[in-house]
């Protein structure tokens, strides 16, 4: 995975969720000399209510209680440790079965497919990945594989001119697999490094194009038998409950890899980040957390839950 971290635009992009969820819990724990039974589920239904989930939050206030056992340690300041603690695990144990991007000449073309449905960001994601990979040094190569939107094609290539990097396009209506097709040839006659994959924006009750995914992949390691190397899915975290059911339709098609989790600057849902973690396994490489071309960030369990907890 390449690209950087800035941890105060992470900050910053986080404040509605901070607001919702740390906020609240500093209310809940600031000024007790000693955590009782009733601050404990107090701390409970904020953690449920900040789209955390039932489960998750569950894990957490078990382990809360073991930590707080001891009359001595019922401070607020350990209360806050062990939360922080505990979010960081979840985040983490989704990385358990999941090795890390590793670039290589041996893996070159290193081609990423991109999915997710309609208004997620898909398309501006891109373009961001992009130019993150470009800014270290990579050459890349973006083929337009949603050809059912010309307005996507559009899109794309506005924002593939704002990374600097080439793009292969084709006619609205066009077999996406094709276009799939000349982007990798291109990229192996180019000596490209990235190839990013972009698909139609779909929905489960579009089973047509859900299936042409498998197409899609299968046009792919015709002529790369490994690849693709990366399968990302994007994600609205203004969805909230919703992105759930998102990775689940999507699982059904593909082999995830990855989650980019977007929109994180525009909603205070953000807790949703740790209940997908939790029941999915699938690690999040990147979150967005503004419009500018840089505002992709490279994600990291410390930096996202430090900036969670971080004062404004």
């Amino acid at each position: 995975m390449l690209g950087s971290i800035s941890f105060s635009k992470i900050r910053d992009g986080l404040s509605k969720t901070r607001e919702k969820f740390i906020s609240k819990i500093n209310e809940a724990v600031t000024g007790k000399v000693k955590l009782d039974i009733e601050n404990i589920e107090r701390i409970e239904e904020i953690l449920i209510s900040s789209d955390i989930g039932y489960d998750t939050t569950e894990k957490i206030i078990e382990n809360l209680k073991i930590s707080l056992k001891g009359e001595s340690n019922r401070t607020e300041e350990i209360a806050k440790e062990v939360i922080k603690n505990e979010l960081v695990k979840i985040i983490e144990s989704s990385n358990n079965n999941y090795s890390k991007t590793v670039f290589s000449s041996e893996n070159s073309p290193f081609v990423i497919l991109v999915v997710g449905v309609n208004g997620v960001g898909k398309t501006t994601t891109i373009g961001k990945l992009a130019y993150n990979f470009k800014n270290t040094g990579k050459k890349v190569i973006i083929g337009s594989g949603d050809t059912f939107r010309a307005a996507a094609n559009d899109q794309l290539d506005i924002w593939s001119r704002k990374a600097g990097v080439e793009i292969i396009q084709s006619k609205k209506g066009t077999d996406p697999s094709s276009v799939v097709y000349d982007t990798i040839q291109t990229a192996k006659q180019k000596n490209f490094d990235i190839v990013l994959i972009d698909t139609a924006g779909r929905l489960h009750t579009k089973i047509d194009l859900m299936e042409e995914l498998g197409k899609i992949q299968k046009t792919i390691k015709k002529i790369i038998p490994n690849a693709p190397n990366e399968i990302f899915i994007v994600l609205d975290a203004t969805s909230g409950q919703n992105a759930l059911k998102q990775v689940q339709e999507f699982k059904k098609y593909t082999a995830p890899t990855g989650l980019i989790v977007t929109k994180l600057d525009g909603t205070a849902k953000g807790g949703v980040i740790f209940q997908i973690c939790s029941e999915f396994n699938i690690p999040i490489k990147y979150i967005g957390v503004g419009e500018q071309i840089d505002d992709l960030q490279v994600f990291d369990s410390n930096v996202f839950v430090t900036a969670l907890f971080a004062k404004d």
